[in-house]
């Protein structure tokens, strides 16, 4: 009688036990789940995007491209010819943009600056494919071959000083292409070679560009530049 009596009281002690040990067990086990949420959800805090960066003015890629089409000229991936029909359409682009301007105001609506956008593209995809073909500007290394590099470097500093504006460097290309068209026909009709009297008429015609570059890169037309970059 004792002996079930005991039995029977000791049960329901039991049976408490057992939900105690559940209770904490479950417990145990979202708090883990929590922390182990808290830690997952922490590491996977997205990562800021980084900031646009803002699209060049009209001025900054007028700017790029005379900068593109002088790095050109300097190491003769752009002929004399080249250049002075890409600052004919640099000349062309300019022009449109100061009418535009003149018209509203001197500011420019979207849709000028969209059109200007669009035409600055097809002149950057043809400064890159006559950077890139076959043709070549080569110097040699005589007195003319010479003589016709530093007037295509001093064209090119001009350029990138904003001291030429893109209608005179297409002028003042034009006049270096004459003279290397003239030293090839002469070439070609003296198996290659140069006379005398032939390097002095060109000497004298490089004087002439000279004395040109000179009073273009010191009149009072310059190239406008970009308010620098914040």
């Amino acid at each position: 009688m004792n002996h079930t009596w005991m039995k029977w009281s000791a049960l329901p002690v039991a049976v408490l036990l057992a939900g105690s040990v559940a209770m904490a067990q479950d417990q145990s086990s979202s708090g883990s789940q929590s922390s182990s949420s808290s830690q997952s959800g922490s590491s996977a805090t997205p990562t800021p995007a980084p900031a646009e960066k803002p699209k060049p003015t009209v001025e900054q890629r007028k700017e790029n491209q005379q900068d593109h089409i002088a790095n050109g000229v300097q190491s003769g991936q752009l002929t004399a010819g080249e250049t002075a029909k890409l600052e004919k359409k640099e000349a062309a682009i300019n022009k449109e943009t100061a009418a535009d301007r003149a018209a509203n105001g001197g500011k420019l609506t979207p849709s000028e600056k969209k059109q200007i956008n669009r035409q600055q593209n097809r002149t950057s995809r043809q400064i890159y494919a006559d950077k890139h073909n076959a043709n070549t500007a080569h110097y040699g290394n005589n007195k003319v071959g010479q003589r016709r590099e530093n007037q295509q470097d001093r064209i090119a500093q001009g350029m990138k000083s904003g001291q030429l504006t893109a209608g005179e460097t297409a002028k003042l290309e034009n006049q270096q292409k004459g003279i290397n068209k003239q030293v090839a026909a002469d070439r070609k009709a003296n198996g290659g070679k140069l006379n005398a009297s032939e390097k002095k008429q060109i000497n004298k015609e490089q004087n002439a560009a000279s004395k040109n570059i000179y009073h273009k890169k010191h009149n009072a037309k310059t190239q406008p530049q970009a308010e620098p970059k914040p």
